[in-house]
């Protein structure tokens, strides 16, 4: 046994983040916003393909309206990712403030839950589809939810809360 315990890596403390000069941090934010987008583009084009089936014409009004809601919510997200782009190309074209690094991580952090909402809304439109009973659409959903939530804002909250006990 105390073998095995010296084998074990030297548990090792955290690195605490650095401050990084502004134009890193802008470049690094820019940077997690074309990363996010192509993955909600894609949603966004399987979203508006699914109108044209012709089993969208078959279901409810009411999940079509819900459909319609998701499109919209996908849309609003892509339009928060592509602010801050749009924003520093027009405003602040050749300089970096930190009012930008503020302003565009807001807008990322908002994106997310209009993305999480329509996401989790055709989630529950295919669950339903799918096993025919509402209730446990609706629980699936409730689930899904929860885990965006957990990993999106209960994690990184977690993590900030540990480093500032170090």
């Amino acid at each position: 046994m105390r073998n095995a315990l010296a084998l074990q890596p030297e548990y090792k403390q955290p690195i605490i983040p650095q401050q990084e000069p502004p134009s890193d941090v802008a470049s690094h934010l820019l940077e997690e916003c074309r990363m996010v987008l192509p993955g909600i583009q894609a949603l966004f084009g399987f979203q508006l393909i699914a109108v044209f089936n012709g089993k969208f014409w078959e279901m409810p009004d009411s999940h079509r309206i819900l459909h319609l809601a998701a499109i919209t919510l996908v849309a609003l997200a892509i339009a928060l990712v592509m602010t801050p782009a749009a924003y520093h190309r027009q405003a602040h074209q050749f300089s970096i403030s930190r009012q930008f690094i503020r302003l565009s991580s807001y807008l990322l952090l908002l994106s997310m839950f209009p993305l999480l909402a329509g996401i989790c809304i055709d989630f529950y439109l295919v669950a339903d589809l799918v096993l025919a009973h509402s209730w446990w659409s609706g629980l699936l959903t409730a689930g899904l939810t929860m885990i965006f939530i957990s990993l999106w804002y209960v994690f990184p909250r977690m993590d900030f809360a540990r480093l500032d006990r170090l």
